[in-house]
């Protein structure tokens, strides 16, 4: 591969999307993009239909390579794995000073980690950023116009990854703040399940509208207390995801929401439904720190089944009378 190579290590929707967009605009600087499968096999299979059966409609371009390993090469490397791998995936990444980029969301299991402390935890000698925002996979690789947050504290590594990772149709902004971004990507998922369960249990718009503004709250309070900012929450990695997370249909978080209303268990698959892992943990975070998230208390009781929808309404609106903040 090119010494000018990036690499995106998950064959998910997502991280499919990435390697085609990117690698569509790498080929013009004469840089190579590979995606990087969890084994042979996987990534003998991609490499032989070039169709990700999790994107569906989407052809792999003959520019992407598909691997099974990270290139030694490689610059910058996308970690586009579900959140609760993150950290065997990078005890196996080759020995190198790459850029590691975290384009998953979530609070790590037992250790109740964001992703770049585990980044700080496992891998310290590697610059870490934080990708997100309000973006569908499908619609990534379909080459539709939207925007996300580049955030590092790294003003070098900022300034290089905009201008590498950046296409003519997904704008990046950067953000000296990953961790309010890496919390606004993960708690967002946690609205937006209980936002489906309002209007799976028929509760109304109303409902829902209310539940989202007092979800983004929540994670606000939250957000400095672990070492981000408010204003990060109040952006694209904040209320622009959770937007998108908590209303549209596409959104996984949203219909084990909805199944959770309609008093059916999300259906399980091959998609990961990052809102059900990162509840609890999220809840735990938040009470180290003497933070009160009472919506994503009540969906870690509703996904434990220790409340059904009702109760979890109920409990919500009977709370103490306070002025909004």
């Amino acid at each position: 591969m090119s010494d000018r190579s990036i690499a995106v290590v998950g064959t998910g929707a997502w991280g499919t999307a990435l390697a085609i967009v990117i690698g569509q605009a790498a080929q013009g600087r004469g840089e190579a993009v590979a995606l990087v499968a969890r084994d042979a096999e996987r990534a003998a299979a991609l490499a032989a239909s070039r169709v990700n059966p999790r994107l569906p409609g989407v052809a792999i371009p003959s520019f992407v390579q598909i691997l099974d390993h990270v290139p030694a090469t490689a610059q910058i490397v996308l970690l586009a794995c579900p959140l609760q791998h993150l950290r065997a995936v990078l005890t196996r990444l080759p020995p190198s000073d790459a850029a590691l980029v975290l384009c998953c969301k979530g609070v790590e299991t037992g250790t109740h980690r964001l992703g770049p402390e585990i980044v700080a935890s496992v891998a310290p000698r590697h610059p870490v950023a934080v990708l997100t925002g309000p973006n569908f996979a499908h619609e990534i690789a379909a080459n539709l116009p939207a925007a996300a947050v580049l955030a590092t504290r790294d003003d070098h590594w900022r300034a290089a990854l905009l201008a590498r990772l950046g296409t003519a149709r997904l704008r990046l902004y950067g953000s000296a703040d990953p961790i309010g971004c890496a919390l606004g990507g993960a708690a967002k998922n946690v609205i937006a399940i209980a936002a489906g369960a309002v209007i799976g249990a028929g509760l109304g718009e109303n409902a829902r509208a209310a539940l989202i503004t007092r979800g983004l709250a929540e994670i606000s309070r939250l957000a400095p207390a672990l070492g981000g900012s408010a204003e990060t929450i109040a952006g694209l990695a904040g209320l622009g995801d959770l937007i998108l997370t908590a209303t549209g249909g596409s959104s996984r978080n949203y219909r084990a929401g909805l199944a959770l209303g309609q008093a059916n268990a999300p259906q399980s698959g091959a998609a990961v439904v990052e809102g059900i892992a990162t509840a609890p943990s999220l809840l735990a975070r938040a009470r180290s720190c003497h933070i009160e998230m009472p919506i994503t208390e009540a969906v870690s009781d509703l996904l434990a089944g220790v409340i059904d929808v009702p109760a979890a309404m109920t409990r919500l609106l009977s709370r103490s009378l306070r002025d909004e903040i």
